[in-house]
């Protein structure tokens, strides 16, 4: 990784040291590369990672993935115990509508990500679709796990 250095007699003549031997001046950029293949990997799998951490067991549907967006998706999740969440900050039912407006006046994007325990009564879930909607949010997409029933007849 040091400098290195030519024999005698070959070399691009430039001027020669006392001991025969020419002194290199290229840099090895390999240990460069390597090391940023490695960083690239580690953000690779390390990004997946940053998302809302807010544990809930989502149901389970054959649906596929919604594409990427531009704009860092806007999260809502109700766990199991009743707690309504805006991303990671917990949020009580009285203040989820003006925070919601604050969001929508600041955001581009009107889609939200609504992630609901599986156990949460179904009306519980619509009601806080209401608030989302009244809250200017009214392209709303429930988070799923794949590999649920399918009722077409085909396997999972």
């Amino acid at each position: 990784m040091g400098a290195q250095f030519l024999k005698k007699g070959g070399g691009t003549g430039r001027r020669r040291r006392r001991g025969g031997a020419a002194r290199m001046s290229e840099i090895n950029v390999t240990p460069f590369v390597d090391v940023m293949l490695v960083l690239l990997i580690i953000f690779m799998v390390a990004a997946p990672m940053l998302t809302v951490g807010v544990p809930v067991e989502l149901p389970r549907t054959s649906a596929g993935a919604l594409p990427a967006e531009q704009e860092e998706p806007l999260s809502v999740t109700l766990g199991n115990d009743g707690t309504v969440m805006i991303m990671s900050s917990e949020v009580s039912l009285n203040d989820l509508i003006p925070q919601l407006r604050a969001i929508a006046a600041e955001r581009r994007d009107n889609r939200v990500y609504l992630r609901a325990d599986g156990a949460i009564p179904y009306e519980r879930v619509v009601q806080v679709m209401g608030a989302l909607n009244s809250g200017g949010f009214n392209n709303i997409g429930l988070v799923t796990e794949q590999g649920g029933p399918r009722f077409d007849g085909q396997p999972n």
